[in-house]
């Protein structure tokens, strides 16, 4: 009862409009108190602006009243803040979830009852906390979503689930649609799928501090990025600018030895022309004189005087007045073309070379990895294998990429590359990129992997074998097993055995798988590790007479 007084007090104190203890208190002349922010919104938005009225007593102003403060009033609402009771006395808003049993104000519920399907504030649950006959009862948190707990067709609250068809229903309903039905009770199946979910939860979280991690890892990268893009910039306009000053350097000598060329050759050609002209003059005078010789009529004259006008002077030679200089200015000018091409090329080599390592270079968070056949096929490559490599007692056809062991030593031609310790061979041409083969074989024993190429070919057997080193990995393939290997190192593998393996290599990624390919593609070991050198496909024939291994491109 003192609880109930204490709400009558609450209210007294609470604007009409927003139901809440009074903010900003003001009173209208009628005497009605209201937040001021909810008096001025109300009349605000009034239609008619010329009459304001109370909202309680409807009283009409033909102006709008002045707002006044009530000082008492405000001074018992601060109180009543500081008594707490603001907090005890929590009215439902429209978000919240009310209390079924308050019939005036409804209170804020605090519990959901789950066996009354109804919601309770503090004074109402009462009964809950303190009598025997609802301690079974289960309490929630406050819900709206009671109405989902009934059963739309009987009215009875769905304690019961259909794994059949993945739904919850009443009673009624298991003996009704749902007879025969696989069914549990709510809470059991509840409990079955909490226990799935900390199970994805904790993969989420473990997939979460991978993901931070990489993030962290992405955010390095970004540093080094930029301070290594920085100093490329920097390191590059500084190297054109020294080769523009090289060149404008280049420029302004070759610009010097032409003028001093032309210079020369000016002083040269001046100087021949003068001599030139000075020849003319002198040629024309003898001319003239040769003509009056000959007009002369004394014979004796003409003899006496004929030594000393037909004396000529030695001609200029003219020899050096040809294109010389001209070819020497186009040999300059064809030279500093060719420089220019030269250059150009450079540069053209330069750009491409640069745009080569861009597409090299990939920014990537880590691809994906094939899942399907079909997804694998699309890195699907024929393997040739190379007879500079294979044993002398092992034998190639099928355009090299089928071998099989015949002890028959054949006559290859000696070669660096070939075994000579083991029945082995491997293909030509390094693996790169994402790649995917498959190998059937047939016999007794047969290793299908991949090496570095600098495996040893003649050393001991340990160093030559696929899968005995450190240098390479292989699948040793038994009648009905397999087993995999690295630096003599083995791992047993359970999958389904066939006679034909597949294997798949992301270099980049440093992952080699291997599967046994039937009706079905099932994984039967995948290495995670870095490749620090290229890689070739290899086979080893252990020493059965018949025993085959032939490289297929999957279609």
């Amino acid at each position: 009862m003192a609880q109930r007084g204490a709400q009558l007090d609450s209210e007294k104190f609470s604007c009409s409009d927003c139901l809440d203890l009074l903010k900003y208190l003001v009173t209208v002349p009628c005497g009605h108190s209201y937040c001021s922010n909810c008096i001025k919104s109300y009349w605000d938005g009034e239609d008619n602006t010329v009459i304001y009225s109370c909202p309680q007593c409807r009283k009409k102003y033909m102006q709008r009243p002045d707002l006044e403060k009530n000082i008492i009033l405000v001074e018992l609402v601060e109180d009543l803040k500081k008594t707490g009771l603001q907090a005890d006395l929590c009215y439902a808003g429209p978000e919240d979830v009310v209390c079924d049993v308050c019939t005036a104000r409804k209170l804020k519920a605090v519990k959901t009852c789950l066996v009354c399907s109804a919601s309770y504030c503090e004074e109402h649950l009462r009964p809950h906390d303190e009598s025997p006959a609802f301690k079974k009862h289960n309490l929630v948190e406050p819900s709206k979503k009671l109405h989902e707990n009934i059963c739309s067709f009987h009215s009875e609250v769905m304690k019961i689930f259909c794994r059949t068809d993945q739904q919850c229903i009443c009673y009624l309903c298991m003996m009704d649609e749902h007879r025969g039905h696989e069914t549990i009770s709510s809470a059991a199946e509840r409990t079955k799928k909490q226990k799935e979910v900390e199970v994805s939860r904790l993969d989420i979280q473990q997939r979460i501090q991978e993901r931070e991690k990489d993030v962290e890892l992405l955010q390095q990268l970004l540093g080094t990025i930029n301070v290594s893009a920085d100093g490329a910039v920097e390191h590059s306009e500084e190297s054109f600018t020294q080769m523009i000053h090289l060149i404008q350097k280049r420029s302004c000598e070759v610009k010097q030895q032409l003028r001093s060329r032309q210079q020369t050759s000016v002083s040269r050609v001046k100087e021949l022309q003068e001599k030139l002209e000075h020849e003319i003059a002198e040629l024309k005078r003898k001319d003239v004189q040769l003509e009056q010789l000959a007009q002369t009529e004394d014979h004796n004259q003409f003899l006496h005087s004929y030594p000393s006008v037909s004396a000529l002077s030695g001609p200029t030679h003219s020899s050096s007045i040809q294109t010389a200089p001209l070819r020497y200015f186009e040999d300059v000018a064809a030279a500093v073309s060719e420089s220019r091409e030269k250059l150009q090329d450079i540069l053209r080599e330069t750009r491409t070379n640069i745009s080569l390592k861009s597409t090299k270079e990939e920014l990537l968070l880590p691809r994906p990895q094939p899942k399907t056949r079909a997804h694998f096929l699309q890195y699907s490559q024929q393997i040739t294998l190379d007879p500079n490599t294979a044993h002398r007692d092992l034998v190639l056809s099928h355009w090299n990429r089928k071998v099989t062991l015949t002890w028959g030593n054949h006559p290859y031609c000696n070669h660096a590359d070939r075994f000579t310790r083991c029945f082995q061979v491997l293909n030509g041409k390094s693996l790169s990129g994402r790649c995917y083969w498959e190998v059937e074989w047939r016999g007794v024993e047969v290793y299908v992997g991949v090496t570095y190429k600098n495996i040893c070919r003649s050393g001991t057997y340990n160093e030559c074998v696929l899968g005995l080193n450190d240098k390479s990995w292989a699948l040793f393939c038994y009648p009905y097993s397999f087993l995999f290997r690295h630096n003599n190192t083995d791992t047993l593998i359970s999958g389904p055995w066939s006679s034909r393996v597949g294997v798949y290599l992301d270099r980049k990624a440093g992952i080699l798988s291997f599967y046994s390919i039937s009706e079905t593609m099932t994984l039967l070991h995948t290495v995670q590790t870095t490749f620090t050198q290229p890689l070739h496909a290899g086979v080893c024939l252990y020493g059965y007479a018949g025993d085959s291994a032939k490289f297929l491109k999957p279609q």
